[in-house]
């Protein structure tokens, strides 16, 4: 089972230094793949409906913040080689399909095809409201969405008519160097989620999973998978463990439960000081490389 590692780019911990560090210690360790996260704006106040938390609150708060994914793995594209570039999540239907292809393609073609699209469609209304964006149908949009970007991606000429997006004839380049289009990752360990796994045809980020919810919930997707042609091994699973659950000698347990790989996270005060120490205990931990 191969190691991820998901930096999450929290400012102000995170530095152009920092994450340049980070990036090249972790490709030179063996880290299969770099991850981090988007939020574009975050509040004081809002409804405290973040599922991965038993408070509801997200765990960012005040004068921190989010650096943007494609500009920030853009940069450590050009810092790294070899490992692969994730965004975890990007949300899909509060941004326009048009740009986000073209970021995707752009971050896939500067890296030489080491890209990543984890997806997900939100959970927050008010930065919905905040983007002018309607919250009701996102999940739609989203998938929606994809097909556009789909075509974009892989048609020399790129059209679509669809319920809410309107593409006249058109070209989009460079296209992405993987083919036909870099790996999607839905993300999200719901029914819902999974649906979505089997009807675009993606690979699966299931979020804040112990061995035994990834076991239970890989076993419905195996279900939902039935006559699509598509079968549970042709899915790449990439889990990111629950608090409890974020514990090296529960590797195992994860790559039995189908976990092709295991997101690894760091302390979220590590400094640019210690990072390389950090991601030695994580290589020690976890078997990194091994």
């Amino acid at each position: 089972m191969k190691i991820g590692l998901f930096l999450g780019a929290f400012y102000p911990v995170v530095t152009p230094a920092f994450l340049a560090k980070a990036a090249r210690a972790a490709e030179e360790r063996g880290f299969h793949s770099l991850w981090v996260g988007e939020h574009v704006v975050l509040f004081d106040t809002y409804a405290k409906e973040y599922p991965y938390a038993e408070t509801g609150e997200f765990p960012v708060s005040g004068e921190a913040g989010m650096t943007e994914p494609f500009t920030t793995l853009a940069w450590l594209a050009g810092q790294t080689s070899t490992i692969r570039l994730g965004t975890g999540v990007i949300l899909v239907p509060q941004r326009s399909p048009l740009y986000t292809a073209k970021e995707v393609a752009n971050v896939d073609w500067l890296s030489g095809g080491r890209f990543d699209f984890g997806i997900g469609v939100g959970w927050q209304r008010e930065e919905f409201e905040a983007l002018q964006v309607p919250w009701e149908h996102r999940g739609a949009r989203c998938d929606e969405y994809i097909e556009v970007m789909r075509r974009l991606w892989e048609d020399s000429e790129s059209s679509h008519e669809g319920r809410f997006w309107r593409l006249p004839p058109s070209r989009a380049f460079p296209k992405p160097v993987q083919t036909p289009h870099p790996p999607i990752h839905v993300g999200g360990e719901s029914d819902i989620a999974i649906r979505r796994v089997v009807r675009l045809g993606a690979d699966w980020l299931p979020f804040n999973v112990s061995p035994e919810l990834l076991t239970e919930r890989r076993a419905r997707l195996a279900e939902l998978l039935e006559g699509t042609g598509r079968d549970i091994a042709d899915v790449h699973i990439t889990a990111s463990p629950n608090r409890d659950s974020a514990r090296p000698e529960l590797t195992e347990a994860f790559a039995a439960a189908g976990a092709d790989q295991l997101l690894v996270h760091m302390r979220r005060k590590v400094t640019v000081d210690d990072v390389e120490s950090t991601l030695d205990e994580l290589v020690t931990a976890y078997g990194v490389g091994g």
